[in-house]
């Protein structure tokens, strides 16, 4: 009876049908924001507004990550490899993990952390002023104005900024590679084509445009659902921030198991 009175205490069913409701919430709320967008595009002014803040204002963040995960793989890569006379794969090494990986996990994070956590402050601000009240009473869909062009500017930035994020971390390896270790250009970006295939460069653009995805519709919603002033708003923040990285890397795991097992039934391996 008390080993069951312990179960009972860790495990309660109020927060398992919580997160139930959330998750439904969030369901409907995506919904309704992609519904609302094909009834009515949102106003372009809105969309270049956040494509500037997302895209343009987030370079230097992503530049500086990009940059230097990939020198900082380049040099472990030299360092792991040279002893087995395999320095000439490091390239190889920086290129695949970049594309397929580290750009776009790394480049969610950034933007969660610069992008998605902005957006949840200033919608949970709104929401416990009451400025969306007013917003509908004066008839305007806070999904169509506040959410719409959020979405279409993160899901659409994403992919590029992570493709950015790669360049620079694939130069980045080399620049350590070339002054550094002394590898000779050649050796370093020749083997890439080889071994780097379309598939590679497609798993890495679809895990950006899916954690683009999760990063707004996430932050956006608990923004939408923030209670308690000021307090809740810095809760609501916190907690946005936790649950995109936490989905980020749940979700990357099933993508690349998903997407390698897609890729060898077409292949007929």
């Amino acid at each position: 009876m008390d080993g069951f009175k312990l179960f009972n205490g860790f495990i309660r069913p109020n927060a398992f049908l919580s997160v139930f409701q959330s998750l439904g919430e969030y369901t409907r709320l995506t919904i309704g924001v992609f519904w609302a967008m094909l009834k009515k595009p949102p106003p372009w002014f809105l969309i270049r507004d956040q494509l500037f803040s997302i895209g343009v204002l987030s370079l230097n963040v992503v530049a500086i990550t990009g940059l230097s995960t990939g020198v900082v793989l380049a040099a472990q890569s030299f360092y792991q490899l040279s002893e087995k006379g395999l320095s000439g794969v490091t390239g190889i090494m920086v290129a695949k993990a970049m594309i397929t990986e580290l750009g776009p996990v790394l480049t969610a994070f950034m933007l969660t952390g610069r992008v998605g956590s902005a957006m949840c402050a200033e919608l949970g601000t709104m929401k416990v002023t009451e400025q969306i009240d007013a917003m509908r009473t004066m008839a305007v869909s806070p999904k169509w104005y506040l959410l719409a062009p959020r979405y279409l500017a993160a899901i659409f930035m994403t992919p590029l900024l992570t493709m950015f994020s790669i360049i620079l971390g694939i130069l980045g390896g080399w620049m350590i590679s070339s002054f550094y270790f002394g590898m000779s250009t050649s050796s370093y970006f020749d083997p890439m084509p080889l071994h780097i295939t379309l598939f590679d460069i497609n798993s890495g653009m679809a895990k950006a445009l899916f954690f683009g995805f999760l990063m707004v519709t996430i932050c956006c919603f608990k923004g939408m659902k923030t209670k308690g002033g000021a307090a809740g708003v810095g809760q609501a923040t916190t907690s946005s921030v936790v649950i995109s990285y936490i989905t980020i890397l749940v979700s990357d795991f099933f993508l690349t198991m998903g997407l390698n097992t897609l890729h060898e039934k077409m292949m007929g391996y």
